[in-house]
């Protein structure tokens, strides 16, 4: 009996090295690309916080790396891929993530990076990005290459670019790919030939589908990416459908591996939307707060996230109506002092009264939501203490 005592010990920590194996197997690294301040085409307004939902989530699922960049100019672009390109030398997974536009021209697809002008259909040669230059910085990764495209969106560049041959085809959405290496997906947020939706909300139905589904622990990538299908359709109403192109042998192969460890700790989703609040309240501007709310839309730390946005919201107007004050007041001084028309300078001193009277009542109203914001987060802090005095109360005893 006391060598079975002995052996214990031994035998428990052989269990937990043999149990959590999996859970570390293979390198996953993950670069992920956002494009919403277009130089030469209207700014997109979701592609930056799509970035960052997909950041989060990659980070959140454990890669060793997950590299996140906006913005980027063509030869900024570039250098990231290489430097990507590094990474996945040793990597069993790769994930490219990209969110902005996109176009087809000739069957080829190309990303385009926010300094692109695409003024004839041969600058996309020189001034996007191929696929296939994705595709060469995610090949070294030995069990799964994965690129993910939410760039199906209507282009604007299409539209004006001239055709240097009458012929040359551009189309819309993206052009249906095969991948030629093995162990590759490319996942399109519309089928091929077909544009995607921005949605109502800070993100588009694509990536929100991604961050429900794609990380989720010990589930398949092509059965995720069903499940990311199925969200898609319902919230279109059947008017985008994703589609995934590329194929993978019979083994399972998540993304995110079932850690097997004895007496796990029962998930808490209170204490990750406490701590994804308490990040957005540190970073305290509206994208932050949208993605927040576009992963937690709803319960007690919603609702405070909205008062946040209230506040902002509220402040922002606030500012505009003192400019909008300060252009009217201008111009009744201006015409006073040119001697205009009396019934014009009647008409200047009315507009800057009534904009005189719009920035109290936008003064009062980013008041009132900062009282209320204030209020709420004072009540927040103040439900926790009862529950860190407990705590300190607790580890002073195991102190003593």
């Amino acid at each position: 009996m006391r060598n079975l005592l002995r052996l214990c010990p031994l035998l428990i920590a052989l269990a937990l090295l043999l149990g959590a194996g999996p859970a570390f197997a293979g390198k996953r690294v993950a670069l992920v690309l956002a494009n919403s301040a277009y130089q030469h085409a209207p700014p997109l307004t979701n592609p930056v916080n799509d970035g960052a939902v997909m950041a989060k989530t990659l980070k959140d699922a454990g890669f060793d790396v997950v590299d996140s960049r906006h913005d980027l100019t063509a030869l900024d672009t570039r250098r990231v891929l290489r430097d990507f390109a590094d990474a996945t030398r040793d990597a069993d997974i790769a994930v490219v993530y990209y969110a902005g536009h996109g176009i087809e021209v000739e069957g080829s697809n190309y990303l385009i990076p926010v300094d692109a002008k695409l003024e004839r259909d041969t600058d996309v040669y020189d001034e996007a990005l191929s696929l296939d230059r994705i595709l060469v910085a995610v090949e070294p990764a030995k069990q799964l290459r994965l690129v993910i495209l939410d760039a199906c969106r209507d282009n604007p560049f299409g539209k004006s670019m001239k055709r240097t041959v009458a012929t040359r085809g551009i189309g819309r959405g993206l052009a249906q790919v095969e991948p030629t290496s093995p162990n590759t997906l490319i996942a399109y947020s519309a089928k091929a030939g077909f544009t995607a939706q921005d949605g109502d909300g800070a993100n588009s139905p694509f990536t929100v589908a991604l961050s429900r589904h794609l990380t989720t622990p010990g589930l398949d990538v092509r059965r995720a990416f069903g499940f990311v299908r199925d969200d898609v359709l319902k919230s279109t109403g059947n008017k985008q459908e994703p589609f995934v192109y590329g194929s993978l042998g019979g083994e399972d192969v998540p993304l995110v591996p079932v850690k097997a460890t004895p007496a796990a700790p029962a998930p808490n989703p209170l204490a990750d939307m406490r701590r994804d609040y308490e990040l957005a309240l540190q970073v305290g501007n509206k994208p932050a707060w949208d993605a927040f709310l576009a992963q937690h839309p709803d319960g007690f730390y919603a609702s405070l996230a909205k008062l946040q946005l209230e506040k902002i919201t509220a402040e922002q107007a606030h500012a505009a109506a003192i400019e909008k004050a300060r252009q009217a007041e201008a111009e009744r001084d201006r015409l006073a002092a040119v001697g205009a028309q009396k019934d014009a300078q009647a008409k200047a001193a009315a507009d800057a009264k009534a904009a005189e009277q719009a920035q109290l009542a936008a003064q009062q109203a980013k008041e009132q939501a900062q009282q209320q914001a204030a209020a709420a987060e004072r009540q927040r802090v103040a439900s926790r203490e009862p529950l860190r005095q407990r705590r300190a109360a607790v580890a002073d005893g195991d102190g003593a």
